[in-house]
């Protein structure tokens, strides 16, 4: 389904629109294209932040790494 969606995007950009577009984001996208070089360059810079944090999210989901008693995890665990 997913890949049916992929493929029939470039059906929905107007002529106009084509035209007015970057050559490698012609098909894939409708509406104004990027209006100077700094567009690119914030894209990206927000894109490797939202992998950043997607990273290190993950990481401490499975290994939080708190090992220090007093740890206020300890004082929820423990039923004293």
């Amino acid at each position: 389904m997913l890949m049916l969606l992929i493929a029939t995007v470039g059906v929905y950009a107007c002529p106009v629109c084509e035209r007015n577009k970057a050559k490698f984001l012609q098909g894939i996208t409708h509406g104004a294209g990027p209006d100077s070089k700094w567009d690119y360059l914030i894209v990206i810079a927000i894109g490797a932040l939202a992998l950043f944090t997607l990273f290190y999210s993950i990481k401490w989901l499975i290994r939080p790494g708190e090992k220090n008693a007093d740890h206020i995890k300890y004082s929820l665990f423990n039923e004293q």
